[in-house]
């Protein structure tokens, strides 16, 4: 990963290049930011920098030996920490040996591959559904026991622990010491989205480093730049995003110009109080994946945002364009007012609160739809 494959954030690059050019890089780094943003690829990106042979002004320069190492995420002086399955026990026999090496293969299979994805889609590409995970006192130690041997080619020493807010509290408090007092030449990475849920002793030990998300232009420059879609599905898709390129790329791979018309198209059957089409719309949403469903609810959000925003006359921040934005103004001036929008987006919040706890996707849909109807209802 190099730093020119991560979209936009160039005042964050800025900041990785010259603590490392004036020899100010904390030994302990916590990269946090928003779900989809880039906290993972820019730590990959500056742990490819430290170890690039012939460096750049502004990057890696992404051919020597370290780098191509890199770009597979085998550097034997790179080491991850991860949530694994939970164990009941510390002592790890053979076959627990041989899954750990399996699990890591899979961890750099997946950070490779989705490298702005969360925990739960780690969990869909492992097959770990209904398992608890976490990072466990036994890991901690094989931490401090990997970050007490040399240098295996004399350089830096990394340990970058992703999502660290599973670590369990006796692995945090076990590795205190050492994230405050490793070994010269030593950096710990801390990789989250859920900074908050980390412990005080060990925020207080990391110098922070804030990825922000992106911004609609960054996503639709990345999309259209990759050739994942043209200008117009691109702008549509970094609006409904909202600055998520997680999001931004599931929204790809599905019919991209789909969700937003889908949402006016159940919005128009709702206030027309067309059940039998809304029962057709809900068997439909029911076949969907998980994933799509909990985006189409994402989708709601922003359509609510921008009917939110029209009502507040500030029109200089809407997103959407064309047939999409007179959708907007119609329904704002016509259906829905600022009372009404902020009743929905509880609705909305609610109904992809459950669909993440696997509540039943036709009886989740059936709901929010009579909810919709019946606040349309009142309105006329």
């Amino acid at each position: 990963m190099q730093f020119a494959e991560i979209p936009g954030l160039p005042e964050t690059k800025e900041n990785l290049l010259n603590a490392v050019k004036n020899n100010h890089l904390a030994h302990a780094l916590l990269f946090y930011g928003p779900e989809g943003s880039a906290n993972l690829t820019m730590s990959l990106a500056l742990a490819t920098y430290l170890y690039c042979q012939n460096p750049g002004p502004d990057d890696s320069c992404g051919k020597c030996t370290a780098c191509q190492r890199m770009s597979r995420l085998v550097l034997p002086d790179l080491n991850f920490a991860f949530p694994a399955i939970a164990k009941t026990k510390d002592d790890e026999d053979d076959d627990e040996k041989e899954e750990k090496v399996d699990i890591l293969t899979s961890w750099r299979k997946f950070a490779i591959e989705q490298p702005y994805g969360n925990v739960h889609d780690f969990i869909y590409f492992n097959g770990f559904e209904k398992k608890q995970l976490n990072i466990s006192k036994n890991a901690a130690r094989k931490i401090i026991q990997t970050l007490s041997l040399m240098s295996f080619e004399g350089g830096y020493k990394i340990m970058m622990i992703w999502a660290p807010e599973y670590l369990h509290p006796a692995a945090a408090n076990a590795l205190l010491k050492i994230i405050e007092e490793p070994q010269a030449k030593t950096i710990f990475m801390l990789v989250t989205s859920q900074p908050d849920q980390l412990l005080t002793t060990i925020l207080s030990r990391t110098q922070k480093v804030m990825v922000r998300a992106f911004t609609d232009e960054e996503i639709k420059a990345h999309l259209i730049h990759k050739g994942l879609c043209e200008a117009g599905n691109a702008e549509q898709i970094a609006m409904v995003a909202d600055g998520n390129l997680r999001e931004a790329y599931r929204l790809v791979e599905q019919v991209e110009d789909l969700q937003v018309s889908q949402i006016r198209d159940w919005f128009r059957l709702c206030h027309g109080k067309k059940l039998k089409e809304i029962f057709t719309m809900s068997d439909e949403f029911h076949k969907a994946d998980k994933e799509a469903q909990k985006s189409l609810m994402l989708t709601g959000l922003n359509v609510l945002r921008e009917i939110l925003l029209k009502n507040m006359s500030l029109d200089s921040l809407l997103r959407t364009s064309g047939e999409d934005r007179n959708f907007v103004n119609n329904i704002s001036v016509n259906v829905l007012n600022e009372d009404h929008v902020n009743s929905l987006y509880t609705l909305f919040n609610q109904a992809h609160y459950h669909l993440e706890r696997n509540g039943n996707a036709k009886m989740i849909f059936t709901d929010l739809s009579m909810q919709i109807i019946l606040l349309m209802a009142k309105i006329d």
